[in-house]
């Protein structure tokens, strides 16, 4: 906790934005940080609650009480330690974990949660400059060799703790650089590549061994993976895209939300793109409001969009929840990111029905608004209203409607490892061999076991996935859970 009485005297304050008119010019980050002062305040403000129900809230499980009562008296190194205990990766959650320990607070009851996003973000930000951050290095060597197959958050957070416990990892990526939909799916207005630079160097240092563009499956067969290395551990994303399958669907100018977003992420970076896919001038329509929706709306309102439209199937939520109903767990309600307030018009319950265009090119989209109704088996059905069909311009489509399961061709279908019912890499997380898939030796976590996901929940099962990798090859783990 902080200040016995700080709920009662400090007013919720989280960090401002820079204006619209400014930050849609460039992708850099546009969260302007709180003076330290200010942010131990809001510290302060995590209350004596009995139960902190942030941290089961929490996926990593923070220990949120402990290092807001640090900031807020000025022991910011030892907040970060206290951080850097459940997370090795607090400045990507800082940024963009939706924070469901905020909604978990008890002070959200009242909707002024204490600002546990923005004081993780300050922390670990702090410790970067002040110079606190640097290798934690293995005491011993094992001599164990251990594949990390994908670099998104599951496998930067299983190669660090894997090569903190001693084992020789290599980390493999199929892209050109390290950091998964890291890298290439969040745009850089959200979170600045530097980042994720910062910790690979660190990483570098404590043994772990990066091989960009190797597409393991395919470049490196799964027989010679399993060949060379003691243990693997698969945490790849979920990147099967759900697709739209009407008519006009094959028309030039509509691309997945994965087809875009990295080839502004690339640009930023200085790669001259070959075929960019650009909003530039045309009237531009998201389909799915989701984070990734929200990431195409922003992107396409730098790139200089006529107009953009975002879709969302489901009916609008509240604006408000039910908090006696809901809390502490996380709620269905109306959210409306930064991105939808620069410039994009939403629709919900809207259903697409074909696409139009002409020379092979789209040009308009036809849609309805629909109504959810229980059919004869009591589940949840959609039905067209009638008299709602319309038609909008639409130059430039952007499915971002969610990942179905893992691409299975290539790495799947080569270690030839069970699947659940979704088509996720089948492997628990409880009793004993938690993560172990079908075939021996092999681990998965992430959204490659657990279905798209979180960050958050990403940084988890690679941390908890390290423990039981390192557990089987060494009968027993020191690394935390």
């Amino acid at each position: 906790m902080g200040k016995i009485t700080g709920f009662m005297e400090f007013e919720r304050r989280d960090r401002p934005y820079t204006p619209v008119a400014e930050r849609v010019k460039v992708y850099r980050e546009f969260v302007r940080a709180l003076p330290d002062g200010e942010m131990a305040q809001q510290a302060g403000r995590c209350m004596d609650c009995g139960i902190p129900f942030c941290q089961t809230g929490c996926p990593v499980n923070n220990i949120i009480p402990d290092w807001n009562d640090l900031v807020y008296r000025n022991r910011w190194r030892e907040a970060l330690e206290v951080l850097h205990s459940t997370n090795n990766f607090p400045e990507f959650t800082g940024r963009v974990c939706p924070a469901p320990c905020e909604a978990a607070c008890t002070l959200n009851i009242n909707d002024d949660a204490v600002t546990i996003k923005s004081i993780e973000q300050a922390i670990v930000d702090k410790g970067w400059s002040e110079g606190w951050i640097g290798p934690q290095l293995a005491h011993r060597k094992t001599e164990k060799k251990v594949a990390v197959v994908g670099s998104g958050p599951a496998g930067l957070a299983c190669a660090q703790q894997l090569a903190r416990a001693g084992h020789d990892v290599t980390l493999f990526e199929k892209n050109d650089r390290i950091g998964g939909l890291l890298r290439y799916g969040i745009p850089d207005f959200k979170m600045e590549k530097h980042h994720i630079d910062r910790r690979m160097e660190q990483m570098a240092a404590e043994g772990v061994t990066f091989r960009t563009g190797v597409h393991v499956g395919v470049t490196l067969t799964a027989k010679d993976l399993l060949g060379q290395f003691d243990a693997i551990a698969l945490t790849g994303g979920s990147e099967k895209p759900r697709d739209i399958p009407v008519p006009g669907r094959e028309l030039d100018g509509i691309h997945f939300a994965m087809e875009f977003l990295p080839l502004q992420n690339q640009a930023v970076a200085g790669d001259k793109v070959a075929h960019p896919i650009l909003a530039t001038g045309k009237h531009v329509v998201v389909i799915g409001g989701g984070d990734t929706g929200s990431d195409c709306i922003g992107t396409s309102i730098r790139q200089g969009a006529a107009s953009v439209v975002n879709f969302e199937l489901m009916p609008q939520p509240p604006e408000h929840e039910n908090k006696p109903l809901t809390w502490p767990y996380w709620p269905l309600k109306l959210r409306t990111s930064s991105s939808h307030e620069e410039g994009a018009e939403r629709d919900f319950a809207v259903a697409t029905k074909s696409f139009q265009g002409a020379n092979g090119k789209v040009e308009s989209l036809v849609a309805c608004h629909v109504e959810w109704v229980k059919d004869a088996k009591g589940a949840m059905a959609m039905k067209e209203v009638e008299g709602t069909q319309f038609t909008i311009p639409a130059e430039l489509v952007l499915l971002a409607m969610g990942y179905v399961h893992p691409v299975h061709e290539g790495l799947i279908d080569g270690l030839g490892v069970a699947k659940d019912a979704r088509g996720n890499v089948k492997a628990t997380t409880d009793g004993p061999g938690c993560y172990a898939t079908s075939i021996p030796k092999v681990f998965a976590a992430g959204d490659m076991r657990r279905g798209q996901s979180l960050i958050v929940w990403a940084i988890r099962e690679g941390r908890q996935c390290a423990r039981e990798v390192d557990a089987f090859l060494m009968g027993s783990s020191d690394l935390p859970r």
